[in-house]
């Protein structure tokens, strides 16, 4: 047996609708994201799992909580599974943080590792704090699966801290769209990515929808 953790990205909000820059503000879900939580629900209450571990922002809980309410699990909240905060550039769209924020923008395109948003977190930060949540995880559960609702940036920078990937490259090797299930295996030889980004679990409509 082994300990697998399943990564949840939340689901659709009216900024990852938009594409718009949306970290440590707190937008709820869409009724489409609404719809996402459920499905995922439906399709993974027969997993057994350990725990159930939850960023504290609204858009993660209320894509934790049909599952956590079906299998009467209490959600663990960290802090440390919080979106990046992109400080300045919070709901803004990528044309205005270029025009208004140019020189950090480039910046940060060519590497985020180390170059934050305008006022915020950089990729090395978040790392720190959300691997400590990982470690923790590890730690009390050796084996069976448990469940990582978080966020899209940060969801991509734990698989690539995990993998061995620079984490300055999150945003260009690994795709991440909303209420997607990326599963890392931590077997005898370290973390073993089994599934990357899956949505089978959504319908068509809700898989089809545009938004990042």
């Amino acid at each position: 047996m082994t300990l697998n953790l399943y990564f949840l990205r939340h689901g659709q909000t009216a900024s990852s609708r938009g594409n718009l820059f949306c970290g440590s503000i707190d937008p709820a879900l869409t009724p489409d994201g609404e719809e996402m939580a459920e499905v995922f629900a439906k399709t993974y209450t027969s997993t057994s799992w350990e725990a159930i571990y939850c960023s504290p922002k609204e858009r993660a809980i209320l894509t934790a909580e049909p599952l956590a309410n079906a299998l009467k699990m209490e959600l663990q909240l960290r802090e440390g599974l919080q979106e990046i905060n992109y400080g300045v550039w919070e709901g803004k769209d990528v044309a205005t943080v270029d025009r208004e924020y140019h020189d950090d923008y480039l910046r940060w395109l060519a590497d985020p590792g180390w170059n934050p948003p305008t006022g915020g977190e950089s990729a090395m930060a978040i790392a720190a704090r959300a691997l400590a949540v990982v470690e923790e995880i590890s730690q009390k559960y050796t084996t069976g699966n448990v469940l990582v609702v978080s966020h899209k940036a940060t969801i991509r920078i734990l698989l690539c801290s995990l993998l061995g990937i620079d984490a300055g490259r999150f945003r260009y090797r690994l795709g991440m769209p909303v209420c997607s299930v990326s599963v890392v295996e931590f077997g005898a030889h370290g973390p073993l990515l089994k599934t990357l980004a899956d949505r089978s679990h959504l319908t068509d409509r809700l898989r089809d929808l545009p938004g990042t």
